[in-house]
Parts: C-alpha cells; sequence; structure tokens
C-alpha cells in the first residue's frame, strides 16, 4: 500500500488524477485481498482484477495497483498449472489491451510496456514454479532411496537372522539325532550284555 502511495505521488500527472475515498478503498480492498493469494491464486487473480477494473475505470492513478498486479500475476504463475497462467496472462493482457487502445494509440503504445512486465513476471512464476517442482523431485528421490537403503538394511538383517537360526536348528536336530541314536546303541549293548554296565561309573 505504501508503494501504491509513492507510485501516486510521483505519477499523478500522467497516469490520472489521485484516488479519490472510493479509489483509496478499492486500493485497500486490493491490498486486503492479495493475503490469500497462495491458498487461492486464481480466485484472488479474478477478485483483484474485478476491484481494478472498477478503479481504473473511474480513471484514478493507472499506475498505483502495478505492484499488487504483478505479485498476483506471479503467485499465479508460481503456484498453479501452465494452464490457468496461459488463461490470467491472456485474460488481463487482452483485457488491458482492449481498454487502452480505445482510448487511443498513445494509451494502446503505453499498454504494450505495461504488457512486457506482465510477460516477464508470468515467465519468472513459471521459473519459480519448475525450480521448486525439481527441488521437490530430487528430495523425493533422496527419500526414497533413504527408504529403499533402510529396507534393503532390514531385509538382510532379517536374512542373517533365519540363517543363523537355520544353523542352530540344523545343529540342534544333529544333536540331538546323534544322542539318540548313541542312546540306542547303548541300550542295545547293554539289553545284549549287562556285565558291560560300567556301575561304578555310574555311581560317580
Amino acid at each position: 500500500m505504501a508503494v501504491s502511495a509513492v507510485v501516486i505521488v510521483r505519477s499523478v500527472r500522467d497516469n490520472g488524477h489521485v484516488p479519490d475515498v472510493l479509489g483509496w478503498a478499492l486500493l485497500l480492498v486490493a491490498h486486503v485481498v492479495i493475503v490469500w493469494r497462495r491458498r487461492a491464486p486464481v480466485r484472488v487473480m479474478v477478485t483483484l482484477m474485478a476491484i481494478l477494473l472498477v478503479y481504473h475505470s473511474l480513471d484514478n492513478n493507472h499506475t498505483a495497483p502495478m505492484a499488487v498486479s504483478m505479485v498476483a500475476l506471479f503467485t499465479v504463475a508460481s503456484r498453479t498449472r501452465p494452464r490457468n497462467t496461459l488463461l490470467i496472462g491472456v485474460g488481463v493482457m487482452g483485457v488491458m489491451l482492449t481498454v487502452k487502445f480505445s482510448e487511443g494509440m498513445a494509451e494502446g503504445a503505453e499498454s504494450l510496456r505495461i504488457s512486457g512486465w506482465i510477460v516477464a513476471f508470468l515467465l519468472l512464476g513459471v521459473y519459480v514454479r519448475i525450480h521448486r517442482q525439481y527441488v521437490a523431485s530430487v528430495v523425493e528421490r533422496a527419500e526414497r532411496a533413504e527408504r529403499t537403503r533402510e529396507e534393503e538394511a532390514r531385509r538382510r538383517v532379517a536374512e542373517e537372522r533365519l540363517r543363523v537360526a537355520r544353523d542352530l536348528h540344523d545343529l540342534l536336530a544333529h544333536s540331538i539325532t546323534l544322542v539318540g541314536v548313541q542312546t540306542s546303541v547303548a541300550a542295545h549293548v547293554l539289553a545284549a550284555d549287562p556285565d558291560r554296565l560300567d556301575r561304578a561309573a555310574v555311581a560317580k
């Protein structure tokens, strides 16, 4: 809002008269609406266009809303799909060029310069959106790789535990089988020849 006030003071002679109470109220509403631009960029942009259309129709200072308009355009380009960016950009420039050229060729030529700024802010927003998507994809790939490494480590630990358990099971089964065989042999020998029993060893 302070930026708009400074712009009005510097350009009042060339870009319309100083806003009246209604003009200042419209500028204030435009700056309040822009607060929600990150939550609903397209709706905020459409609302802002409606507010500024009324503002400019009253022949208020035409340069004052430039900053808030560019911020809204940048937000649309950086936070929405390319289709929305294209539609909003074409819509804004179409309305502006139609209104300006209807006022005369001089005004139309000035609007072409403003169109350059609109395109620049839209392209900047698109660049920021693409960069954010790239960074997000890199982070996602890194997190996925980290999860994969953790899962692989857990899988290897589980496999190692299973191998150790299998080895212990085989060793224990072999030992039990060996003990069973030896017991059977001893029982058979004792049954055949009881005198071979070492009674002194058993007593100990």
